[in-house]
């Protein structure tokens, strides 16, 4: 376990030595942490060395108290910061969820940091405003009810489940300034990835299997896998299968296909 700090914000990561060259840097979905990878540990290090870490407001991060320190660029920004602690140029970048949604707003920001993309149950934003603004609504609400039933209005998902968070308010912060997107940047640069990228989604995460084919054919070098009998967190439901397409992947960026 180690930590960076940002500005007075310590933020936490763990890098797990792997057996080859690659570095493949993991963000969690919002309102999990990086135990939500445990699963993918070993699968992963076989390719190369393996870095999760916990976004500000999550897990052994911390939670600052002004709400204006929890961004997309906070975010960005974040994971710049510990690919330099780790001493790392590049990498494969991936991402659940709202951990999708900033890997393309880190590729879009750092492409030369990218080695490719990984994209697990997630989407790319919205183009139309009206979308954005239901988006939104729904992260609005998620902050509201942390802030009047604190932790206990997390829910039971299973990366949900499995994570430790120590402060609910971290949390509703992160929802306003990370969850909720606030324009169509990431969304129109799906053309524009040069990169392989894996679009990988669970056969029962209904709300993001058409996202998830939009991606794979708006992204040049896109692949999609779906994993049968996986809900939205995909990685939990059907660990192996999961390790198997990620490991495919991996496979095939040493073969150079």
């Amino acid at each position: 376990m180690a930590r960076i700090e940002r500005d007075g914000v310590g933020i936490h990561y763990e890098r797990h030595a792997g057996r080859r060259g690659h570095t493949v840097l993991l963000s969690h979905g919002y309102s999990a942490t990086s135990g939500m990878w445990q699963g993918q540990i070993e699968a992963l290090t076989a390719w190369g060395d393996l870095i999760v870490w916990d976004m500000r407001g999550h897990g052994q991060s911390d939670s600052p108290d002004d709400p204006a320190l929890y961004s997309e660029a906070h975010t960005v920004g974040d994971m710049r910061a510990i690919l330099d602690a780790c001493g790392v140029e590049r990498a494969v970048i991936g991402g659940l969820s709202l951990g999708g949604y900033m890997t393309l707003a880190f590729h879009l920001d750092a492409p030369d940091r990218c080695e490719a993309l990984m994209l697990f149950d997630t989407g790319p934003g919205y183009k139309k405003d009206t979308g954005r603004d239901g988006w939104n609504q729904t992260a609005a609400q998620r902050a509201a009810s942390l802030e009047q039933d604190g932790l206990a209005a997390l829910g039971t998902g299973d990366e949900v489940r499995i994570a430790q968070h120590r402060s609910a308010q971290g949390l509703a912060h992160a929802a306003r300034g990370m969850l909720a997107q606030v324009d169509d940047r990431v969304i129109q640069s799906l053309p524009s990835i040069a990169l392989q990228t894996l679009v990988l989604v669970g056969e029962n995460d209904t709300p993001f299997r058409i996202p998830s084919d939009y991606m794979e054919a708006k992204i040049p070098r896109g692949q999609l896998a779906v994993i049968p009998d996986a809900g939205h967190a995909s990685n939990i439901d059907q660990p192996e299968r999961f390790n198997e397409a990620v490991g495919s992947f991996l496979a095939g960026l040493e073969r150079g296909a």
